[in-house]
């Protein structure tokens, strides 16, 4: 996920905009969580390791989704 992306989409002069990056955001936390599995399947990297990664991944969507959900509750 880059932290850019939910920077920038605040940046923009609207929250449909914002949401719309916040959604970007986290579909790249979900693109980082396959290329972790894709990694732990080819033994790079350990059983373990992915499950501490995958589990801080799964905790920013999360906070993703709960943000997009208040942003929504939002006027523009």
């Amino acid at each position: 996920m880059r932290i850019s992306q939910v920077k920038e989409g605040s940046a923009r002069p609207g929250n449909k905009e914002f949401i719309r990056y916040l959604y970007i955001a986290l579909g790249s936390a979900v693109e980082i969580d396959t290329q972790l599995l894709i990694s732990k399947n080819l033994g790079f990297l350990s059983a373990a390791k992915y499950d501490l990664l995958s589990t801080e991944i799964e905790e920013i969507c999360k906070m993703l989704q709960g943000l997009i959900r208040y942003r929504k509750k939002q006027k523009t």
